[in-house]
């Protein structure tokens, strides 16, 4: 069975989602990280896995729901700190980040039977989830992250080291207030879409 990580920060005012501000304050951005990061975990929680981790930058909260083991993220750069994540997997292993709290646990049961890898693309040109049978640290180093190529570059590592990639359904990142609205649209009913809701009306005020 696979062990499904999430890589994430806390969730804290003038830290995460700071490319929400403007429109949102940053107290705002918190709240709705803190909310697509729930989303997410909860999501996680309902998939079967033999392990659920938490590559976490800050400190756990309130969100963390049971059955997640706590790892701090390393120092370095987000494809040294995605690369340890793998390192510390003796098994197959799918790594998500909170940035899509659209997901869903049919996205991440994921079989390795007739693949080495599991590519999920996102609309950014970045990849909003990578699954690989045999750990390998080494397919991440290097990889130019937070670039329209990133997605590119990382399926091009996998496919060159002879690896059987099969490619998830392509989703959105929330980055930008354009983002939170197209992805809130398609989960109404999570908790993104409802702080999401609340924060505009605050705007509006």
């Amino acid at each position: 069975m696979t062990t499904l990580l999430v890589i994430a920060k806390e969730p804290l005012p003038g830290r995460a989602k700071t490319r929400l501000t403007p429109p949102f304050t940053p107290r705002e951005a918190a709240q709705l990280a803190e909310a697509a990061l729930a989303d997410t975990l909860e999501a996680v929680a309902a998939t079967p896995a033999a392990r659920r981790v938490l590559v976490l930058d800050g400190a756990p909260g309130p969100w963390l729901p049971p059955g997640f083991d706590v790892v701090r993220q390393c120092a370095g750069g987000l494809d040294e700190r995605l690369a340890a994540a793998f390192a510390d997997c003796a098994g197959p292993a799918l790594l998500i980040g909170m940035d899509t709290p659209q997901v869903t646990p049919e996205l991440l049961a994921v079989d390795f039977a007739d693949c080495d890898a599991y590519f999920g693309p996102a609309e950014d040109g970045g990849f909003w989830a990578l699954g690989l049978a045999r750990p390998d640290p080494s397919l991440l180093r290097g990889v130019p992250m937070s670039t329209p190529v990133t997605g590119e570059v990382q399926r091009q590592r996998l496919v060159g080291a002879g690896l059987r990639v099969r490619e998830l359904p392509r989703l959105r990142d929330v980055d930008t207030a354009a983002d939170a609205y197209a992805v809130a649209a398609l989960d109404p009913h999570g908790r993104f879409a409802e702080r999401l809701s609340l924060c505009t009306a605050a705007t509006r005020l």
